[in-house]
């Protein structure tokens, strides 16, 4: 420590939340450092920065510590029976979870009524966000919390910052050298053992930390919460998986320089100012109760455009294009979230009477309309028409509205004299390279005398690749909009984890004479072989071919009441993919980008043709578009189409609405409604393949797209935006874009990625090539092992079938073996791979049995412990990606009945597959009694009145043993089966309990043991 010196970074510029440039100050230790000296560190760090440091470590002494900072911050001294009201139901209330939580926190203000002695109503406030350094800052270290509490295991959690007494942040570390994903698996084991104990004030953290000391992230509440929920009901094939580790972030200067060791990190991110900004201004709780904490680039975006519309206004310089500026912050990065905080934020600023968010009309689906709803009530509407627009200009109340720049046009044009063209207006544009170069522009400029123009853009339009004609003075973006304020590119977002490079496959469709490039042949005898039947079908059968791999779907996890012939594949006689009806479990979808309408519809019919006896489910969009070469042109024109497009085009709605019982049509309205149910069902994995000409390639967000095929030329904006369809970050599996040409379009994506990366962007743009992976590489760091050098070491350091003795031994299996599934998961992907695995299926299933014996010896047992060590980090998501589940061994046991029980090694193959999967091993017991007692017939019939009656006498004796109520119970475990989770927290298991004094701890502890058998039954039965 340098003493007061050592903030000065932050305190000189105590305006911006974000540094413009952090410059890190040498006076960093070089000793061996354990955590306990690490977390130490930490807290005399924060004790610098103002923080007091309080001896807090029991349930009694938080809720003390909370009374008093209320009272103080409120200014407000409660009588006991006032405090007791408040705090059981308000702040503890037992119904609360952490969205609950979250939303005091963040919505309303943060205030709370409290009901008076006298009856009057009085409001508290849990944080102040006017004056934000009206807040107390403390921090607290080794709370416990224990099974006396209700929790599954006594816990002790690292540093927590309190913020007005409440637990807002908290800090989990590891020493350096340990990986920070096992603090991030801590915290999870936290929120799902014990936060929501005792009085559950753990669930008001609105941010996580976690850090070793040299690598430092920061997350919100229900990132985490959201991806225990949402994996729950993965295995119930409800809900995608969403929001895990993935979404963790960096913190950074304003030149997007990570700030990633914990000492700088404290001095920026945990300033005073700083934190209370981001707690108060800088998250969003979205429509969806998910609460997002935004990252450094869309903070300081933020800001440079407040500063902007201040110094503007200042020096008058609104109404010109000095008066504002554009955004850069690459596809994928979160702007749409970034650009209406911006407004939301702008109209706090003195003397601004509107701020406008304009976005293009395709773009105002129903989701947007939702978020947008959520931050200003009605606000949307004026999508719906212009007098609702003309009607809310004219509202001084209407702070922020949100149009379409279409609908701003005509208002523009209508009202010439609209006293809202007088008035101080902020217009923000939520993409501006989409339509904003043109006739609508002038006229909204023109219209409005005194506003400051910003736009958003993931791909400027520079010289290079502007477009010819027009106003020579408007065709580049900064000519536009005005100066760059802020810059995130692609590589920025690579490097921070915020979106993913790509994975490029060229696939040669046309074969050329010797000497002879594709691109020398005559453009017409090019076009006709390009849109040759031949090659379609070539292609569509390529598609059809490699669409499991390519998406990431498990050949083992599909549906055994969707299969078509269980007898054939039972037998050995079928394939399974042929039979196998496009499961929905696991992997990706994907879209499939045309040259043009008529190719549209050749690639929509051979892929009904080829696809007349599969479940895989293909869609088709277009519309009219006056310039095919440009994806930006997209509108819902129908009535341009010529006759034949549009009766083909209501033919393959019509096959939608047979597929999805729906009643769409290409009229206006119904064909808007198309789009936007085609835009939901993508997002929720429905639709396997979406063929389009340009709809979808731009501003179309998906989380579970992964592959994009392509057959049609792209180039500069139109390629990076169509490529970044795919790029957006999910889970552990999905760890790049996947793009497959069926043309050579290998120049211009790297002409693409030099003008938005850099020169050298594609070594980080763009995935390595198969060698790279199977074989190793080189490179600044050294050697980076290869699939191949990876199974070889396992193979002669951990030989099947000798057990790997010592704790050391088996972190290095682990790490091993992780390595391998994260090399296996890019791998498989290579059409190369095919035939090269050097692992035996049998060999992997093995394995994988090691790995999962090790994880499960690692947990403790029900009432010991947490005993977790903190070296070791298991890839469970990539496991849970390539293991079976139970319809596959319904297979098996139809195939063991079919050899009239004789080929035993179909038995070994059960229980080989039953060890390697985390899922079923909970179920062995019950599947071998199965295999055993089952008899030859219907044997998906006979599962599942087997599974009924055990699951019916399992829980009978529980309720029997624990005297619960029956029919409650009943009730309970139907709803934790119907929503994919069992809920732990709130009064559900107490509504089942039977009648306990709550005193003496004895309730707490049979509460406990209660929970323990449930989550054992639920686990057991759960998927079946």
């Amino acid at each position: 420590m340098t003493g007061t010196s050592t903030y000065n970074v932050v305190a000189a510029t105590e305006g911006a939340t974000v540094v413009s440039e952090y410059k890190r100050i040498d006076d960093q230790q070089t000793s061996y450092q354990s955590e306990a000296q690490l977390e130490a560190a930490f807290i005399k760090q924060l004790e610098g920065q103002g923080y007091e440091y309080l001896k807090i470590h029991t349930k009694k002494d938080l809720e003390a510590n909370l009374r008093t900072r209320l009272e103080a911050l409120n200014n407000y001294k409660f009588s006991n029976d006032e405090w007791k009201r408040f705090f059981s139901e308000v702040l503890a209330n037992p119904n609360d979870g952490i969205r609950e939580k979250t939303k005091k926190i963040q919505e309303g203000g943060s205030q709370q009524l409290l009901i008076k002695d006298d009856g009057q109503p009085k409001n508290i406030i849990l944080i102040d966000k006017k004056n934000i350094h009206n807040n107390y800052l403390q921090v607290i270290n080794q709370y416990v919390v224990g099974t006396e509490d209700g929790a599954k295991h006594d816990n002790r959690y690292d540093v927590t910052i309190l913020v007005n007494g409440l637990p807002m942040v908290h800090a989990e570390l590891k020493r350096r050298g340990v990986a920070i994903k096992e603090a991030f698996n801590q915290i999870n084991r936290y929120q799902r053992d014990s936060f929501w104990a005792g009085s559950g004030l753990y669930e008001y953290i609105q941010i996580f930390i976690i850090s070793n000391g040299t690598h430092t992230k920061y997350y919100s509440n229900t990132t985490r919460d959201n991806h225990i929920a949402e994996s729950s009901a993965t295995r119930n094939k409800t809900k995608k998986t969403s929001n895990s580790f993935e979404f963790t972030s960096y913190w950074a200067d304003a030149t997007n320089k990570v700030i990633a060791d914990l000492t700088d990190f404290t001095r920026t991110f945990l300033s005073r100012h700083t934190l209370l900004n981001i707690l108060t201004k800088y998250c969003v709780f979205t429509a969806e109760e998910m609460l997002l904490v935004m990252r450094p680039y869309q903070i300081a975006a933020t800001e440079r455009i407040l500063n902007k519309i201040v110094i503007s206004t200042n020096y008058k310089t609104y109404g010109t294009v000095k008066g504002g500026g554009y955004i850069w912050h690459t596809t994928g990065s979160g702007k749409t979230l970034t650009s209406f905080k911006t407004a939301q934020l702008a109209t706090q600023l003195e003397g601004i009477d509107k701020v406008l968010f304009v976005v293009d009309r395709k773009d105002l689906d129903y989701q947007t309309m939702k978020e947008y709803d959520r931050f200003e009530k009605g606000a949307a509407n004026s999508n719906k028409s212009t007098k609702i627009l003309e009607r809310q200009m004219a509202d001084p109340n209407a702070k922020i509205i949100i149009t379409t720049i279409q609908k701003l046009d005509v208002f523009v044009s209508k009202y010439k004299d609209h006293k809202a063209l007088n008035d101080h207006i902020v217009i923000i544009f939520d993409e501006c390279h989409r339509s904003q170069f043109g006739e609508m522009h002038g006229n909204i400029t023109k219209a409005f005398n005194k506003y400051h123009l910003f736009g958003f853009t993931g791909t400027p339009i520079f010289a290079e690749n502007a477009r010819s004609g027009g106003d020579p003075t408007l065709n580049t973006t900064d000519q536009i909009f005005g100066d760059r304020l802020h810059t995130y590119t692609i590589v920025d977002a690579i490097n921070d984890g915020n979106v993913l490079p790509f994975k490029i496959d060229y696939v040669k469709t046309i074969s050329m004479k010797e000497g002879i490039r594709d691109k020398d042949v005559p453009a017409i005898d090019r076009q006709r072989a390009l849109e040759a039947p031949e090659r379609v079908a070539e292609i569509v059968g390529y598609v059809i071919e490699h669409f499991n791999q390519k998406t990431k779907r498990d050949d083992k996890a599909y549906s055994f009441s969707r299969l078509q012939n269980i007898d054939a594949v039972a037998s050995g006689k079928g394939n399974v993919k042929e039979v196998k009806a496009g499961a929905k479990i696991k992997g990706f979808n994907s879209i499939f980008a045309t040259s043009s309408i008529p190719m549209a519809q050749k690639y929509y019919n051979e892929f009904k043709k080829q696809l007349a006896n599969s479940d895989l489910k293909i869609a088709t969009i277009f519309s009219y578009s006056p310039n095919e070469a440009d994806p930006e042109d997209e509108s819902f024109d129908t009535d341009g189409l010529d006759q034949t497009s549009r009766d083909f085009l209501d033919s393959a709605i019509m096959d939608y609405n047979l597929m999805f019982h729906t009643n769409y049509d290409t009229s206006s309205d119904k064909f808007q409604n198309y789009y936007k149910d085609i835009s939901l069902r993508m997002k929720n994995k429905e639709i396997d393949i979406l063929i389009v000409v340009d709809m979808f390639l731009t501003g179309f967000d998906a989380t579970t797209l992964n592959t994009l095929w392509v057959d049609k030329n792209l180039r500069m904006h139109g390629l990076i935006q169509a490529f970044s369809r795919t790029n957006r970050i999910l889970n552990s599996i999905k760890t790049y874009g996947n793009i497959v040409c069926f043309r050579d379009l290998q120049e211009e994506t790297d002409e693409a990625i030099a003008l938005f990366g850099d020169k050298n962007a594609s070594g980080i743009v763009l995935l390595r090539d198969f060698d790279s992976y199977y074989n190793g590489y080189d490179d600044d760091k050294g050697h980076r092992k290869g699939y191949v050098e990876i199974v070889d070491e396992i193979k002669e350091r951990f030989p099947l079938g000798q057990q790997i003795i010592g704790e050391k031994n088996q972190k290095d299996f682990v790490s091993l073996f992780g390595s391998l599934l994260r090399l296996r998961n890019i791998l498989t992907a290579f059409d190369q791979f095919d035939g090269m695995d050097v692992l035996t299926e049998r060999e992997l299933q093995d394995f994988q049995s090691v790995y999962i014996d090790i994880y499960n010896g690692m947990k403790p047992e029900p009432g010991e412990p947490e005993n977790i060590n903190d070296d070791v980090v298991f890839e469970l998501e990539l496991i849970r990606q390539i293991e079976v589940n139970i319809d596959y061994i319904l297979l098996l046991v139809k195939k063991y009945h079919d050899s009239n029980c004789q080929d035993k090694e179909i038995v070994g193959d059960i229980s080989r597959a039953i060890d390697s999967s985390l899922e079923l091993r909970s179920k062995k017991q019950l599947i071998e009694n199965f295999v055993a007692f089952s008899e030859p017939g219907d044997v998906y019939q006979q599962w599942r009145e087997y599974i009924g009656q055990q699951k019916e006498a399992e829980l009978d004796q529980i309720i029997k043993e624990e005297n619960l109520k029956p029919e409650e119970t009943k009730a309970f475990i139907e709803k934790s089966f119907k929503n994919g989770d069992l809920k732990t927290t709130g009064t559900d298991i107490d509504e089942i309990m039977p009648p306990m004094s709550r005193f003496g701890g004895k309730r707490g502890t049979k509460k406990a043991g209660i929970i323990e058998k449930l989550l054992r039954f639920f686990e057991k039965f759960f998927g079946l």
